[in-house]
């Protein structure tokens, strides 16, 4: 088979094509015929070896979506035929097949495509859980979203106006401000030319947001915080600009100079973290594909590349240029 090894951290060049014995299954493993691979940010990271260490040679990758080859023979609910995905599994993904637990695998209803279920099930699950349980939004809440245009942030603003919210998307290029309107922003913030707290006071008459979602990090935290209204809530759930300063807690009450308009909650949110068991995987990816059943939640898919252009894939993801999500097509 087919797969995209690194043997050392770098650039993109350093992903590269290999030949590999397909797998044989074993135990609880479930051998999956790989139809559709999602790119995500993660694995940029992995791939340069920064703030998330891995072990080397690896075959990167967390998600894809495919028909069930084989089974191990400790394996019980799925036979050869099936279609499934998976999300949150470094099991070696970026190749034709992957050796996944069976425990992480979760059905694709017949009515979604493999494209649609490799685009939107990691991103899906966590923007499922950042609306869900992370903070529960609610009709009339006003909600603010960074990187508004990218994989999980334009699923929270479908999320968001299904629930009856009113999303304001913050983006960086008049693009992605269109884009964002177009899936459900009522409002569109450019971090290049408007002022975020001001646009915010506006927009709300003052009061501000009563949740932020932001996977920025250094860049936009301080606005984040200041966007709040009395008891809202900042989620964090990504550092793509890189770390925040050291962070005083003072900044959360509303009493000392600065520190917003009070009684403030801050949380770091890892989609991981919400679904710990096999039954809160199963439940999280139904309600995300009901959801694209019945219209509500669809992926933007932002191109389609051969396995073997996984590098020019990391290119294209780098450049912050894309709107949607890439696949790899082995």
């Amino acid at each position: 088979m087919q797969a995209i090894s690194i043997s050392t951290h770098g650039g993109p060049d350093v992903l590269r094509v290999v030949d590999l014995a397909i797998p044989t299954p074993t135990a609880d493993q479930v051998l999956v015929r790989n139809y559709a691979i999602g790119v995500n940010f993660v694995d940029v990271q992995h791939r340069q070896g920064g703030i998330y260490a891995v072990a080397l040679p690896l075959i990167p990758g967390i998600e894809a979506a495919g028909v069930v080859e084989a089974v191990g023979p400790g394996a019980t609910a799925f036979r050869p035929g099936d279609r499934v995905a998976y999300a949150g599994y470094m099991g070696g993904d970026y190749a034709e097949y992957t050796l996944v637990v069976e425990s992480h695998l979760f059905p694709v209803p017949d009515a979604i495509d493999f494209e649609t279920a490799a685009a939107i099930s990691l991103q899906g699950i966590t923007a499922h859980a950042l609306t869900h349980q992370v903070y529960r939004v609610r009709p009339g809440d006003w909600v603010l979203i960074h990187a508004a245009a990218g994989g999980v942030g334009g699923l929270l603003l479908q999320i968001a106006k299904h629930l009856g919210a009113r999303p304001i998307a913050a983006v960086s290029t008049e693009a992605k401000a269109r884009f964002a309107r177009e899936h459900g922003a009522e409002h569109a913030i450019l971090y290049s030319t408007d002022h975020i707290v001001h646009t915010i006071d506006r927009l709300t008459s003052g009061a501000g947001v009563h949740v932020a979602y932001d996977a920025v990090g250094r860049d936009t935290f301080d606005a984040s915080l200041a966007s709040l209204r009395k008891r809202g809530t900042l989620v964090i759930y990504g550092l793509s600009s890189g770390p925040v300063a050291p962070f005083d807690i003072n900044r959360l009450s509303g009493i000392t100079p600065g520190s917003g308009r009070g009684s403030l909650s801050l949380i770091w949110a890892a989609a991981s973290h919400y679904i710990e068991d096999r039954q809160e995987l199963l439940a999280q990816t139904r309600a995300v594909f009901d959801l694209v059943q019945v219209g509500s939640l669809r992926p933007t898919i932002a191109g389609r590349l051969p396995l073997a252009e996984a590098a020019q894939a990391h290119r294209l993801l780098e450049s912050r240029a894309v709107v949607g999500k890439l696949l790899l097509i082995p």
